[in-house]
């Protein structure tokens, strides 16, 4: 296993976020990997996805927000989350520009990232992975967070489990539904965190993963 911690530059004003590359000994693909609203790049859940991804040959560039790196409560707009989404994927294509590149977040990470590639498509982008896409805060159904996912041409892939809050499952299921880019594969039992109890179901996120890189080639 490789590691490479280094920064990068969002803009003079906004400044630089930590990322950090884990991947095997041949990159030929790529994750851009944000993660959720209240923990950042080092998280426990973000670690684990990153190194057992690794090891079935799919690199990934995690990376903190600003509000993370500089340690504020509230999370950033959407336009400085969305200029640094747009500056990690360049970064990626700078550093590998001849692997498959794939955008992808847990929860509040991937919404940003879906976000901005609602308006921009770059080209060396071949598709986003949400790891629990939040439909909407807990409590409050609806699916007005989903509006923005129709304008992205480019495949999608939804891994949400059956008990998470953030996405009750009809509504996630009739979102991906109407999206003709879209997989929704389901965990069974898994909370928004992926937890089902005792059981570990990040054997199931990293095959389910595997297994749609390889049907997007």
């Amino acid at each position: 296993m490789n590691t490479h911690s280094f920064q990068i530059t969002v803009s003079q004003s906004i400044g630089t976020v930590s990322a950090e590359i884990i991947s095997g000994n041949e990159i030929k693909t790529v994750l851009t990997l944000a993660h959720g609203a209240g923990a950042g790049m080092n998280h426990s859940f973000m670690v684990s996805l990153a190194n057992s991804l690794a090891e079935e040959g799919i690199a990934t560039i995690r990376f903190n927000f600003p509000y993370m790196e500089q340690k504020k409560m509230r999370v950033d707009v959407p336009a400085i989350a969305h200029k640094t989404v747009e500056v990690v994927l360049n970064k990626t294509h700078e550093l590998f520009p001849a692997a498959q590149i794939f955008v992808s977040g847990k929860s509040f990470g991937g919404r940003m990232s879906s976000q901005y590639l609602s308006n921009h498509t770059p080209a060396f982008v071949n598709g986003i992975i949400f790891y629990g896409f939040p439909l909407h805060p807990a409590g409050k159904p609806a699916v007005d967070r989903a509006e923005h996912l129709k304008n992205i041409k480019l495949p999608m892939v939804f891994l949400q489990g059956t008990r998470d809050e953030l996405a009750k499952w009809p509504l996630i299921e009739q979102v991906t539904k109407d999206l003709p880019t879209a997989t929704l594969f389901k965990i069974e039992g898994a909370d928004h965190s992926f937890k089902t109890g005792k059981h570990n179901t990040m054997e199931q996120l990293v095959k389910a993963t595997k297994n749609w890189i390889a049907i997007q080639k």
